[in-house]
């Protein structure tokens, strides 16, 4: 598939994808993307709706181009009380350490797209011209509602099975995650087998197979490795970790600081942030977790709920570390550079390479 097959339709000038990181990236940095001639995004699954639909507006203050706003389909949580006061109690002796209590019970922090209608309805109305999921896919008729608006649909793939499912459900095209990616693995059960294929080889199965364009999202930080992933028939990249260090980030200092330093350089995927696997950096609650069984930690997002609560007790206490701090296997590669001007210097590595 030609990387203008996704070039032509959105109008974008290079072929290159800002993830849509809920936490991370603002409308200030989407905004920036798309005027350089990439594609912004907004990660929108940890939102309310007024606060998605004034994330929209703010970018719409900011550029006139294309917008990619991202939701998060998982099965909504199944609570465990016996899980999660199991969890607390394991918790507890972080919490001591920062003089703080952990909370009395848990809760399912966010709500999933999946039945979030008010959100359902907010797209119809603010018509964004890209639409990408995480963790599964809407229903059909939710599916075919948001087709009627001239959105691109998009969705994250981090297996053969999954993509095809993706392509079978009349999507434009699929993302594929690679294991090397910051942020939660998209898998679509995250109690089924993950083969943990790296982006380049899934891109290239993908591409294989497909007959919609392939999108590669995996420790992609430079415009050399954006025409590594053109190469194995890839139509666009799509990149996150490359944006965290840029002023438009909301990243705080802690977390930038840590993404600049050795932690970098030791990212691990963990479920007990928030209750699904995900790719952090090598800070030291990701070390204290290293030997947490994945069915030690309660359902996604409840986890989250815990964990958020440690993350402020510990800085509080000015300690840092204890935060979601996602990041992938690139983060070594960070450059602290505005965001449109980041997508220039890809844009420039991109060319150079391709013209090798």
């Amino acid at each position: 598939m030609e990387p203008t097959a996704i070039m032509d339709r959105l109008g974008l000038r290079w072929p290159i994808i800002q993830a849509p990181m809920a936490g991370v990236s603002s409308p200030a940095m989407a905004a920036a993307v798309t005027r350089a001639g990439g594609l912004g995004s907004l990660g929108l699954g940890a939102s309310g709706v007024a606060q998605a639909r004034h994330m929209i507006h703010e970018f719409r203050a900011g550029a006139d181009g294309p917008l990619n706003v991202n939701f998060f389909c998982h099965q909504p949580a199944t609570a465990n009380a016996q899980t999660e006061a199991a969890w607390l109690r394991k918790l507890a002796p972080l919490f001591d350490r920062f003089d703080a209590q952990p909370p009395e019970k848990l809760s399912e922090i966010y709500q999933s797209f999946l039945t979030h209608s008010d959100m359902q309805s907010m797209l119809l109305e603010e018509r964004p011209e890209v639409i990408s999921f995480h963790f599964g896919l809407p229903a059909p008729d939710v599916l075919r509602d948001l087709r009627k608006t001239g959105a691109y649909l998009m969705a994250s793939a981090t297996s053969l099975p999954e993509a095809l499912l993706i392509q079978e459900a009349g999507l434009d095209a699929v993302i594929a995650q690679g294991t090397e990616a910051g942020g939660h693995r998209g898998i679509f059960d995250p109690h089924g087998n993950d083969d943990h294929l790296g982006c380049l080889t899934l891109t290239q199965i993908l591409a294989d197979r497909l007959e919609i364009p392939v999108i590669s999202a995996g420790g992609l930080m430079t415009g050399g490795a954006v025409a590594s992933a053109l190469a194995a028939g890839a139509s666009a990249a799509q990149l996150g970790t490359a944006f965290i260090a840029c002023p438009e980030s909301l990243a705080d200092q802690d977390y930038r600081t840590a993404l600049l330093s050795d932690q970098g350089h030791h990212t691990r995927l963990t479920s007990a942030v928030s209750g699904r696997p995900a790719r952090c950096l090598g800070n030291p609650y990701v070390q204290w977790a290293a030997d947490i069984a994945p069915s030690e930690v309660p359902d996604y997002p409840i986890a989250y709920d815990a964990a958020k609560a440690l993350a402020a007790a510990a800085k509080a206490k000015g300690v840092p570390g204890f935060g979601a701090q996602w990041a992938g296997q690139g983060a070594p590669l960070a450059r602290s550079l505005p965001a449109g001007e980041l997508i220039a210097v890809l844009g420039r590595e991109l060319d150079a390479a391709l013209q090798f």
